[in-house]
């Protein structure tokens, strides 16, 4: 679809004030690297956890060592999606370096998922200018357990999908080429070229644990983005479910709640999904402030996986009779009214009333 052709939403954006907004958009480099390389240290640690299982002790403690790392290596792609924000850290080459890292480590294409995901951000839920996120979305329980603990449907397409384009240079038909039409020749040479790069690397990865009999590094790295999905597939999967599209209002499309603070480092604070659209600038590790400044504005949040889940299963019910309904989320009778404590916020202009 051609830019012109394309509506413009009109977002709603809780109001704040200039000073605040500037201090939440700040990026630092080192709570980038707190996050990322904390995040990584989780995964060469239960990676090297597993890998010693499997030398040392009996297949049940490796099978235990690789669901551990598994659950903790599916949230790589949503480190991969905040370093494509290029907002994790305030030096930009260190946004580039561990965005190519986490790319690789997860199967991932940047230059397909940032046209993608840009357009998800402009026209979230409004079809069919967004292609990425299009309800209804239903989860069930049996297609939940096929990805939960492995994966090989999810392995496949993903190198099926890195081969067609890395090897054979092929889009696929729909949304793919829209987002890189002929015209789009420089988009598509370098969307290709990562390709190839993410089919040398792994194969060389390969190439070098067999000669050395280190077969833990396939099982590890190369497969480990498709095992013990379990909980990112919980976290991940409540973003927009259920709630309603074509409206220009990202309280009502998106879905904030609250996770403990283990589960929400490995989640990249993308529970926090409301204000991540409202002000997608903001840095991951100060999305909790952003939320603790706007929530006068907000629908109610769930606390925690089981009560939103809830939540989301009593809406899936409810679409299986009347499968036209959307959940519209009731707003606080103080949205966008309360602006006293607002008013007072602007005049400090600082995040010490909402902590870090």
């Amino acid at each position: 679809m051609k830019e012109q052709e394309k509506r413009r939403v009109r977002w709603h954006r809780t109001r704040l004030d200039r000073g605040v907004l500037a201090a939440l958009n700040r990026r630092s480099d080192p709570l980038g690297f707190a996050q990322t390389l904390g995040f990584l240290g989780i995964l060469a640690a239960t990676g090297a956890a597993a890998w010693y299982a499997s030398v040392q002790l009996s297949w049940p403690w490796f099978a235990l060592g690789l669901f551990v790392h598994g659950t903790c290596y599916a949230f790589i792609i949503n480190g991969f999606h905040e370093l494509c924000h290029s907002s994790v850290f305030r030096t930009q080459w260190l946004n580039v370096l561990f965005l190519h890292v986490l790319s690789f480590l997860g199967w991932y294409n940047p230059v397909h998922f940032w046209a993608s995901h840009s357009e998800h951000h402009k026209y979230a839920l409004h079809v069919p200018e967004d292609g990425e996120v299009v309800l209804p979305v239903f989860i069930t329980l049996k297609g939940y357990l096929k990805a939960a603990l492995v994966n090989p449907t999810g392995m496949y397409q993903r190198w099926k999908g890195t081969i067609r384009r890395g090897v054979f240079g092929r889009l696929a038909p729909g949304w793919e080429s829209i987002l890189f039409p002929p015209e789009n020749v420089d988009g598509r040479r370098r969307l290709f070229r990562w390709d190839r790069t993410q089919l040398l690397l792994h194969a060389s990865l390969v190439a070098t644990s067999l000669y050395f009999g280190w077969w833990q590094l396939i099982v590890l790295v190369t497969m480990g983005s498709f095992y013990g999905n379990w909980l990112f597939l919980l976290c991940n999967s409540s973003q927009h479910i259920g709630l309603t599209d074509e409206v220009p209002d990202f309280r009502l499309n998106s879905r904030t709640f609250t996770l403990n603070p283990v589960v929400r480092f490995l989640y990249w604070h993308m529970n926090f999904h409301i204000e991540h659209h409202m002000y997608a600038a903001v840095p991951c590790y100060r999305l909790g402030a952003l939320h603790r400044a706007i929530r006068h504005d907000l629908p109610h949040c769930p606390e925690g996986l089981i009560a939103t889940w809830r939540e989301i299963a009593e809406i899936q019910n409810r679409q299986k009779a009347a499968p036209d309904y959307q959940f519209t989320p009731e707003l606080p009778a103080t949205a966008e009214a309360d602006l006293s404590q607002l008013a007072a916020i602007g005049e400090r202009g600082t995040l010490a009333d909402f902590g870090r």
